[in-house]
């Protein structure tokens, strides 16, 4: 079935490939702004190749075939591997490569193993391996306290996932 159970592929597909969101806020608000995926005007083909958590090689190295076999240009794969290092026996670089070798461009999950040496996976040389960062948001609220008085208050969320918080005041007594 085509069907996103989880959403993963789905949020994975609209950053690459969403229309603009006007408006959009990450909460009540904050951060307000324009949200659109990497390329608008994007076509999507999407090839389920887990279920129920398990993605046997057979369906992703079919979802490569057939991905070729469709024209796409670019391959997005939202997977880590096990077998990073090892791309004899790596299925996602295999089929990346074969993929390659097709003129397709490859984009793939860095994984969720890190921050820590060595924990990158999708580390075959013909793969473009992307990741999050960790790079802290900020956001600013004004408070309004009894009499009148408006203090203006910075919360940043760190990558440790502490709350900082700097508040000014207008004047000191």
């Amino acid at each position: 079935t085509p069907r996103d159970l989880d959403g993963h592929g789905t949020h994975v597909a609209s950053t690459a490939a969403g229309v603009a969101v006007r408006k959009a806020s990450y909460y009540d608000g904050l951060a307000a702004g324009t949200a659109r995926g990497g390329s608008e005007s994007a076509r999507i083909a999407v090839y389920k190749v887990c279920q129920h958590g398990d993605c046997p090689d057979w369906l992703l190295l079919g979802a490569f075939d057939d991905a070729i076999a469709d024209g796409v240009h670019v391959i997005s794969l939202s997977l880590g591997s096990d077998n990073s290092g090892d791309f004899l026996r790596d299925p996602q670089a295999l089929g990346a490569f074969h993929a390659v070798e097709h003129g397709i461009t490859v984009v793939c999950a860095g994984g969720n193993s890190g921050p820590r040496p060595s924990t990158i996976s999708n580390d075959a040389p013909w793969i473009i391996t992307v990741g999050a960062s960790t790079v802290d948001r900020a956001f600013e609220s004004n408070i309004l306290l009894g009499g009148g008085q408006v203090v203006k208050v910075y919360f940043f969320f760190s990558s440790s996932k502490k709350i900082y918080v700097i508040y000014f005041f207008n004047k000191c007594n």
